[in-house]
């Protein structure tokens, strides 16, 4: 079977979600998504609007938090599908490199694991959303099964906030709305799985990609270089090689910049919502089941803030290491020809690359701890004034 960076996986739910590029199917699937999550999304911020007036916050809280997951969900697929050419780039370079890694077997050795490690990964997140859907889902059911007054059925609580037209009367329409409830969970769920770990794939692969461009500076001027192995490549494909790496840098951040933007700004509160329905749950009868259901989602909206934030960590860092290997290499024992070439490589190096929050701030392991903390004061806030 052909390697890819990208797993199987991931290509089959990018091609359900409607973002890997021209394929017939894609307008039908986008056109789905477009009705399922425009359906959804009315019915939660009804159910948001209608308890606004309530005495029940925890509960309003928990539709916020549930319907700006959503939302930024509608988001992501919306940025990536008017992004589809870009994305289109982005596969073809990869396609290429792949293609282009065969000139040394060190190259063939760094692709390959990088493709590995990000299959692994890939896994786990999925993994990870998926478990955090299941307890999510256990937890409102195990609030049912706890409170004798949802023995009626209409006093049930659902798995999706959701102010539904019609009144649920029945065990039977109540399950059959559960199970539609769950299903669409788990496909949501999915969806923000393979765009999350769509950004890790691009990020390793650019980052296997610059340790192959520091194998062959470090080795294209040694004294001890093996010379079979280093016979393809010359100062034009060094600097091909980094112009790419650059390009599909730009790629990325243009195809993430304005997600990463939303995802900060929504995270922050979602993550305050969350925090605040696991801390006012503490010691309440029900307090067990709202934290089965709360804690890892909690945990998983933490978890995506920070795979951003250290994509764009990893990808500075890794840049910075180009411009050290030309700079270590041997660029001064040759013609002058040659050298003026290093000395260019070194100061183009000195730009680094980066993915940005909306092109104003980096993304970096310091902003996941901003995200952190600010979310922390809101619900220091929030706590405070629901004590007066």
């Amino acid at each position: 079977m052909e390697m890819s960076t990208v797993s199987r996986v991931v290509k089959i739910g990018l091609c359900v979600c409607g973002i890997w590029p021209y394929l017939p199917s894609t307008i039908l699937y986008r056109f789905f998504w477009i009705v399922m999550l425009s359906t959804v999304q009315f019915f939660q911020y009804h159910y948001v609007a209608v308890h606004y007036y309530t005495d029940s916050f925890s509960n309003f809280m928990d539709g916020v938090s549930s319907a700006m997951t959503y939302s930024l969900l509608f988001i992501k697929l919306g940025i990536l599908w008017v992004n589809q050419r870009t994305f289109s780039d982005i596969l073809q370079m990869m396609v290429a490199d792949w293609k282009n890694c065969i000139l040394t077997d060190c190259s063939l050795h760094i692709t390959t694991n990088k493709a590995r490690l990000s299959h692994r990964f890939t896994n786990w997140i999925i993994g990870f959303q998926l478990t955090a859907i299941v307890l999510y889902s256990c937890g409102v059911l195990a609030v049912n099964v706890g409170d004798i007054q949802r023995m009626n059925v209409s006093a049930r609580e659902h798995i999706l906030k959701l102010k539904l037209p019609f009144q649920i009367d029945t065990s039977r329409t109540y399950v059959l709305v559960t199970i539609f409830e769950f299903l669409h969970l788990v496909m949501c769920g999915c969806g923000i799985s393979m765009i999350n770990s769509l950004i890790v794939t691009l990020i390793l692969h650019i980052g296997g990609q610059i340790d192959i461009l520091r194998d062959w500076l470090l080795n294209i001027f040694s004294k001890n270089m093996i010379k079979n192995d280093m016979d393809g490549i010359t100062m034009k494909t060094l600097i091909t090689k980094h112009q790419r790496i650059i390009t599909f840098s730009e790629n990325i951040e243009s195809l993430y910049t304005y997600i990463a933007l939303i995802l900060f700004v929504s995270d922050t509160l979602i993550i305050c919502c969350l925090g605040f329905i696991i801390v006012t749950s503490i010691g309440t009868p029900e307090g067990p089941a709202i934290l089965t259901r709360s804690v890892l989602f909690y945990l998983v909206m933490n978890l995506e803030a920070f795979i951003y934030c250290f994509a764009g960590e990893y990808l500075t860092a890794k840049s910075k290491m180009i411009g050290d290997a030309a700079y270590d290499s041997l660029w001064y024992d040759v013609t002058s020809e040659k050298s003026r070439l290093m000395l260019l490589v070194i100061l183009r190096s000195q730009k680094r690359l980066t993915i940005t929050v909306g092109k104003i701030m980096d993304l970096s392991l310091e902003r996941f701890t901003s995200v952190v903390k600010a979310s922390a004061s809101y619900i220091s806030v929030l706590l405070a004034s629901t004590e007066y």
